[in-house]
């Protein structure tokens, strides 16, 4: 029997099926877009408002949905502008990725850091440049900084063979690494001794690797000749009773992934929940701190004025 001409089911056009599959791989690029997006906010958003005491943290919920949900409405308003940035980032990322550029991987990278920054954040310290002073004793101390030794030269590549070698593969950040695997190794080993009595004495960097042992004085001048001996920046910190390296590791726009790296890859154990603490000079430079003392390169400063710097 042949069916009424009115009850016959209708086939939707090819072109409605496109249309209608098309809206929805964009309104799916949308949310996952505006929950990628809401991450970041949110944390910025929470750190501004007052701490509230609610069971099964509904007020971090509820503020996520809130700032979700809003974001997908402002990029339903503007879907069309939205798509085509989405869509040309995309092309970009490929060719990025295809020719060892910024790519997937690398934006992957940024938005780890990134977020686990603002989670924890780093301890600028401030440093009143206008009150340093004369550096001391600087001709015996650049004397003992003597990098071009063979001996600190194969000290430095022992450590760099020993510690986070297949971290620092393809990394961006790889002499950055290399350095804090000197750090490690120095670290590790060392044994603080005091100068004799009425004089000081700076031991040279060739003398220090070998015993890996002496006062504040030769931690620093070691660390700042094995770092300078594999391509590393250093400079040391002179205080009221005592002297310390820093390691240089770039700018603002570096201090999140060496963050994430120092805090979460490198030293996590040592780290612990403790912070990356760092100086910032006139030129925007950044510098951690790696002094024996510290546990992980960026622990605490010594709560020391700071009298003297001197640049290796």
């Amino acid at each position: 029997m042949p069916i009424p001409f009115f009850n016959r089911p209708t086939k939707t056009p090819i072109s409605e099926q496109e249309t209608t599959s098309n809206f929805q791989v964009g309104n799916l690029i949308l949310r996952i877009l505006s929950r990628l997006l809401a991450i970041p906010l949110f944390i910025i958003i929470y750190r501004l408002l007052p701490s509230v005491n609610v069971p099964w943290h509904l007020d971090k919920i509820i503020l996520f949905v809130i700032i979700a949900v809003a974001l997908h409405t402002i990029f339903k308003f503007l879907k069309k502008i939205t798509l085509w940035i989405f869509t040309a980032s995309m092309i970009f990322l490929l060719i990025g990725s295809l020719n060892n550029g910024y790519g997937f991987k690398s934006m992957l990278q940024d938005y780890v850091a990134m977020i686990y920054t603002m989670m924890y954040d780093p301890v600028p310290v401030t440093l009143d440049i206008a009150k340093l002073k004369p550096f001391p004793n600087q001709r015996n101390i650049r004397r003992a900084i003597d990098f071009t030794n063979p001996k600190v030269r194969d000290f430095s590549l022992r450590a760099v063979n020993l510690h986070f070698r297949q971290e620092s593969t393809s990394n961006p950040y790889r002499n950055l690494i290399q350095c804090m695997a000197v750090f490690k190794e120095i670290n590790n080993h060392w044994n603080y001794v005091n100068d004799p009595k009425s004089r000081d004495y700076y031991a040279k960097a060739s003398e220090s690797v070998e015993f890996l042992a002496g006062d504040c004085d030769d931690h620093s001048t070691c660390m700042a000749a094995c770092i300078k001996a594999i391509g590393g920046t250093t400079r040391l910190v002179l205080t009221t009773r005592h002297l310390y390296p820093e390691l240089w590791i770039g700018y603002k726009k570096d201090l999140e992934h060496v963050n994430y790296l120092v805090r979460k890859i490198l030293f996590a154990e040592e780290a612990g929940k403790e912070a990356l603490h760092y100086h910032i000079d006139e030129d925007g430079k950044i510098w951690i701190n790696l002094d024996y003392t510290a546990r992980y390169p960026g622990g605490k400063f010594m709560a020391e004025e700071i009298l003297g710097i001197l640049n290796v």
